[in-house]
């Protein structure tokens, strides 16, 4: 609240920005029932506005009841707390193409909307077989599998196997080291319940995964942003980012990066651990797309041995979406509290997805899947790419698999306009902003290239990039 306002405000008014401005640090809880606000000499000075705007802005606010004047005290927040929401708290004046939008939008969208900007692959490159094979087999298990809550650690074979599987990327962890979740989601947001504090400093990469920015703004903590390079964070300005901010936690991906499609580079790796060391800053390695790649690219949890990195994963890109199974990988001193958090928030563990998964993967049904999958990623990648540049959208890199291309508009484009027109044709399209703290990335898209086969899409960006 001590930025200067934009007067660009959608309805054009400096005194609705100084009242969005309060409400959002109300609906963060930075305000509490109670609290005095700013005086109106202090906050004029700090948002650059005229004294008499922050008087109508504290008079309105007052007539919502929102704020109370107390004659000759100022004004205060009234006793009354509205729900947290995550929505005030974002920026609303780009709501229109802010993370939840990009996530609503993907997830509420009908069979007739194309969806490049989503981040899963269409229903047809699952196993659908292979799954429908595996529920046919648990519908034959004993009774307790089909109706009984599930251990606090997860199914002891299924956690085996993911121990078998980090190892062969080099990660040493032991059964008793992993806790299994409903996803990946679930699990960042149990490391962030165990080890964040309201206030804390989080460090994301810039541009990162845009449901970052949503679920570390839940956790009302303090986030900043570090420049994504093709070989991984900017380490000079990594490095001052631990200084400057003194970061409880860092979250990235370190394979396949989202959404740039970078791979870390096993130099830019061992810096990183270093630097985190040093800075006392825990780093949370989310690997959800580990099974997209050619060839396994360095990963700190195998540099750190659990030390200092979490490492987290989950089945929904690779085998469905609708088997909600994650886990995350941690050190011994740390999986009890985890599991009291995980007992408290979501009491048992998914029994039947957990054996849905292990069945799958023990029947040799995901291993062949990934194996036909990555091909034809890959050749989606090289198809969406070479349409992408003949319309003018230039790829950032050139990914090493996976299925996210980050690309930029020519000069003079705003991604947000593009998204805003191809929505209207019901095209979903993730601008870069969405996954730009530093809001940097205006010129950027995300594409899915599994979900970017369709020419209408080239048709429809076209069109928008020429309105």
């Amino acid at each position: 609240m001590d930025s200067p306002v934009d007067p660009q405000g959608s309805d054009g008014s400096l005194v609705a920005h100084v009242m969005r401005a309060i409400r959002q640090r109300i609906a963060g809880r930075t305000l509490a029932p109670g609290a005095k606000l700013p005086s109106i000499r202090r906050l004029a000075e700090a948002m650059q506005v005229s004294k008499s705007t922050v008087v109508e802005a504290y008079e309105r606010l007052a007539a919502e009841g929102v704020v109370r004047s107390r004659r000759g005290s100022g004004f205060y927040v009234a006793g009354h707390l509205p729900p947290f929401s995550l929505a005030e708290m974002g920026p609303r004046l780009d709501r229109a193409v802010d993370p939840l939008w990009v996530s609503r939008q993907s997830l509420a969208a009908g069979e007739d909307v194309l969806k490049p900007g989503c981040g899963w692959l269409p229903p047809s490159w699952m196993p659908e077989a292979g799954i429908r094979r595996a529920l046919r087999a648990l519908a034959r298990a004993e009774e307790a599998t089909l109706a009984d809550y599930g251990t606090p650690l997860g199914l002891a074979p299924l956690r085996r196997l993911l121990a078998r599987r980090m190892a062969e990327r080099g990660i040493e962890a032991a059964p008793d080291q992993i806790v299994l979740t409903e996803s990946g989601t679930q699990a960042i947001d149990l490391v962030c319940r165990f080890l964040l504090e309201p206030g804390d400093a989080v460090l994301v990469d810039d541009p990162c995964y845009f449901n970052f920015h949503a679920l570390l703004r839940a956790h009302r903590v303090k986030v900043a942003g570090v420049p994504y390079t093709a070989s991984g964070p900017d380490l000079e300005l990594f490095a001052q980012a631990l200084a400057a901010h003194r970061p409880r936690l860092y979250l990235t991906n370190s394979a396949l990066h989202n959404p740039t499609g970078a791979t870390l580079s096993p130099l830019v790796a061992h810096r990183v651990l270093k630097l985190a060391e040093q800075a006392g800053t825990t780093i949370v390695e989310d690997d959800i797309f580990a099974d997209f790649e050619h060839e396994p690219a360095p990963r700190l949890a195998a540099f750190d041995g659990l030390e200092r990195v979490v490492h987290i994963g989950s089945f929904s890109k690779t085998l469905s979406a609708a088997v909600r199974c994650g886990f995350i990988a941690a050190r011994r001193d740390w999986i009890e509290g985890l599991t009291d958090l995980k007992i408290a928030t979501s009491f048992g563990s998914g029994r039947l997805s957990a054996e849905l998964v292990l069945t799958v993967l023990t029947d040799g049904t995901h291993r062949k899947h990934v194996e036909g999958l990555r091909e034809r990623l890959s050749r989606a990648m090289g198809q969406t790419s070479a349409r992408l540049k003949a319309i003018g959208i230039m790829p950032w890199i050139e990914p090493r698999g996976g299925m996210f291309l980050w690309c930029e508009l020519p000069e003079g484009l705003d991604a947000a306009d593009i998204a805003r027109r191809a929505l209207a044709e019901n095209v979903v399209l993730a601008p870069g902003n969405a996954f730009s703290l530093s809001q940097s990335a205006s010129r950027f898209l995300r594409f899915n290239v599994a979900q970017s086969t369709d020419p209408r899409i080239y048709a429809t960006l076209r069109s928008a990039m020429q309105a």
